[in-house]
């Protein structure tokens, strides 16, 4: 089991992306936590496990999922993650609703895609542990 915050409302990333709280009501609406792919990397072609739960809370996306063990990149992102080699969460969206605020981008409507597992995340403080 892992689970983290794959965003944080109001904080920005490395690429000064900001993520307004709310963002992605609509689209885990649309799908829940199983219409949220669990990738290695973003790598479509490496799903990792499942998310089985993913909220919105008053901190920001919070996830909880499962790394399975049905292939080798599976296995290997359980041991990175398990040894503490990658504890990082990045997400892969479609951005619906945005606006300039000086040099940031505030993203208020997001499509979610996936959230996947990163040794380096666009967000540093996007991080998950095992539970």
């Amino acid at each position: 089991m892992i689970q983290g915050y794959a965003s944080l409302w109001g904080v920005a990333d490395l690429n000064g992306d900001v993520v307004q709280a709310g963002a992605f009501a609509d689209s885990l609406a649309k799908t829940g936590a199983q219409g949220v792919r669990m990738l290695n990397q973003h790598d479509a072609r490496a799903p990792v496990g499942v998310w089985d739960e993913i909220i919105e809370d008053e901190r920001g996306l919070f996830v909880r999922g499962r790394i399975e063990d049905w292939s080798p990149e599976a296995r290997f992102a359980a041991a990175l993650s398990r040894a503490g080699a990658m504890d990082g969460l990045s997400i892969g969206y479609r951005t619906a609703r945005a606006r300039r605020q000086g040099r940031l981008r505030v993203l208020s409507e997001i499509e979610l895609w996936e959230v996947s597992l990163v040794t380096f995340p666009m967000l540093p403080g996007a991080r998950f542990g095992l539970g």
